[in-house]
């Protein structure tokens, strides 16, 4: 491992890494993230290399493994550079025709090519992609071109360059007023603006200073936080390592999910690899400057994404939230002055400080500067990591980039936030997605999960999951967030089991804004945003569980029941066979009967059935 001592010598070591590599050499990038690992990728990626091996094209053709490329829903996902060809979905099986037709011959292998749902067009470049031609990628842009456990890939793409940059000639006042004209808010929460926290930290008085990087991602569906550090771990290290020069401290921690092995295995490797190099430790690039990064492994608690929480869990503490002030700029870990800002957050300031606070300022809307990473889920075509410029709207996000409803089905709302989060209405989605916008529609930012709900979805089920989470994971510290999330919750699953009353529609709006009001947390006072959320724009929905006994989605089981029409039955059998209670009973092509004493409500005939003559009321 090369050692850098000089921004000179840095500069050197780039120019020599470049040199040494050849841009028009064949080149595999395999996705090895944690979603497409799961489809096996790294069974594929071990194919290529034997394959390779076998052939004798270790001279012609590189393979490497990189983090997530976005795409999660067309995993195993393989480009082919340099000429850009996008394959998804890829097999063990298929990897000898890549290497003959299309490594070795130029020959495009359709099968393996996206095909564009709503044209029915195979599409060949990735560039070309729908799913990534209409994003901006900022912070992952380098995801699905680098090895994470290799630092000489980071650094032959420009990185550590912000860091030579700053330690050659930027005070810290001025590191934190490039970060300050770029507009950058917190990608964690609420978006309190970067350059103003640094700046309260740097001004906090004590003799020494921390930085944290909240990588406690716990928000269901979210997982924007372990792509990056999966993918390009280094761009976090040296957001965090241009932080601290900024506020004067010179220690930080990642505290790090400990359900992301892969994200920690990745990050343990960049920290040495960066301690290696001399981009950590002791005098960095020359500049007299000391830090060093450890990694504190999560709790497994999702309260402890709240920021008093998380560093009682590094001091060995319980992890409960305390009052604020005094704030963590103030007094954070061990007493002392603690800037703590998300993954995403650090992974944007060697980008602001390469480019300029006035270049990034230039991205997004009025008030919501850059990009945001969103992880799409739910109901939805593509599902994957969408990056994409603050004011983009959410008809963008799930139409152009996310290609729509599975089955044609209409999209009925979004949740945006996680567990903190709200619905937002199909009829909401040209509003610019910023902070203000999203505030004014009952939801917030949040991380960035975004779960898309369709037509199917009961949106008063759908709200009692998520209070249910986080009845779950309240602390119970303080009273309105352990017993009123509780009372929240009774009465949802009441209304979902078909015992609604007068009044729960009030008394949910009541007690949800009390919560919110005097809840001692963050986690308290955003918990009601799903269930207030859901009532402002779905009542209608909430009306038919308790004055009709009626679920119109047809999701709540105890207010639902399956009949078969006799004039549509023609006694094939199908739902019989599949009945797992042995409810259905009825001769061959004779009409059959569902026993409701029996039936679970399970759907499978319905599934089943080729003729609609299952019917469900």
């Amino acid at each position: 491992m090369t050692t850098v001592r000089t921004p000179d010598e840095l500069k050197r070591f780039r120019e020599t890494l470049v040199a040494s590599r050849d841009p028009d050499k064949l080149r595999i990038s395999v996705c090895c993230g944690t979603g497409c690992r799961v489809y096996g990728s790294m069974k594929v990626k071990e194919a290529f290399s034997e394959e390779i091996n076998r052939r004798g094209l270790d001279n012609k053709i590189d393979i490497i493994s990189t983090g997530c490329h976005g795409f999660c829903e067309k995993g195993p996902v393989v480009v082919l550079n340099p000429s850009g060809i996008f394959y998804q979905r890829v097999a063990v099986g298929d990897v000898s025709d890549i290497l003959s037709e299309t490594m070795l011959a130029g020959t495009v292998i359709d099968r393996l090519l996206y095909e564009d749902p709503g044209t029915g067009e195979r599409i060949v470049h990735e560039h070309d992609v729908p799913f990534y031609q209409k994003q901006r990628r900022l912070v992952l842009d380098l995801n699905g071109d680098i090895d994470p456990t290799n630092i000489e890939d980071y650094v032959a793409f420009g990185g550590y360059s912000a860091l030579s940059k700053v330690v050659q000639g930027m005070s810290p006042e001025e590191i934190i007023e490039e970060v300050r004209k770029s507009g950058l808010r917190g990608r964690g929460g609420a978006g309190f603006p970067t350059g103003l926290k640094w700046k309260l930290c740097r001004k906090a008085e004590g003799d020494s200073k921390y930085i944290i990087c909240n990588a406690d991602e716990g928000d269901p569906g979210a997982y924007m936080d372990r792509s990056i550090m999966e993918g390009n771990p280094h761009r976090v290290l040296e957001g965090m390592i241009i932080g601290a020069r900024a506020i004067g401290a010179h220690e930080g921690y990642v505290y790090i999910r400990n359900e992301y092995p892969l994200a920690v295995e990745n990050l343990r490797i960049a920290i040495a690899q960066a301690e290696a190099c001399g981009f950590l430790g002791k005098n960095i690039l020359g500049s007299g400057f000391d830090c060093s990064i450890h990694i504190r492994p999560g709790s497994g608690a999702f309260v402890c994404g709240e920021e008093t929480a998380l560093m009682a869990s590094i001091e060995d503490r319980v992890g409960e939230p305390k009052p604020r002030p005094p704030y963590p700029a103030v007094s954070g870990l061990w007493g002392k002055p603690t800037n703590i800002n998300n993954v995403e957050t650090w992974a944007n300031v060697p980008i602001i400080i390469e480019r300029g606070g006035d270049w990034y300022s230039q991205i997004g809307s009025a008030d919501s500067k850059g990009t945001k990473i969103f992880s799409v889920v739910g109901n939805i075509n593509n599902t994957g990591l969408v990056e994409v410029p603050m004011g983009a709207t959410l008809s963008e996000i799930v139409y152009d980039i996310g290609g729509g409803i599975p089955g044609g089905k209409a999209c009925k709302a979004v949740q945006l936030g996680g567990p903190s989060g709200g619905c937002i209405p199909r009829e909401h989605f040209d509003v610019p997605i910023d902070y203000e916008s999203l505030q004014e529609l009952g939801s917030i930012m949040g991380s960035g999960g975004m779960v898309v709900c369709d037509e199917d979805t009961c949106m008063v089920e759908f709200a009692r999951f998520f209070m249910n989470f986080v009845q779950e994971e309240s602390c119970g510290k303080c009273v309105p967030c352990r017993l009123g999330t509780k009372a929240m919750l009774d009465v949802l699953t009441r209304i979902t089991e078909g015992n609604g009353q007068d009044g729960d529609i009030e008394y949910l709006l009541e007690l949800g804004e009390q919560i919110k009001e005097s809840s001692l947390c963050g986690l308290g006072q955003t918990a009601p945003n799903p269930v207030l959320s859901t009532i402002r724009y779905f009542r209608d929905e909430y009306e038919a569980h308790i004055q009709d006994a009626c679920c119109p989605a047809h999701v709540c089981k105890p207010l639902i029941q399956y009949s078969i029409d006799v004039e549509a039955c023609t006694g094939c059998g199908r739902c019989l066979r599949a009945c797992p209670v042995e409810a259905i009973s009825g001769a061959k092509k004779e009409t059959h009967i569902i026993d409701q004493e029996k039936c679970i409500k399970c759907g499978s005939c319905l599934e089943v059935c080729k003729f609609d003559a299952v019917m469900v009321e």
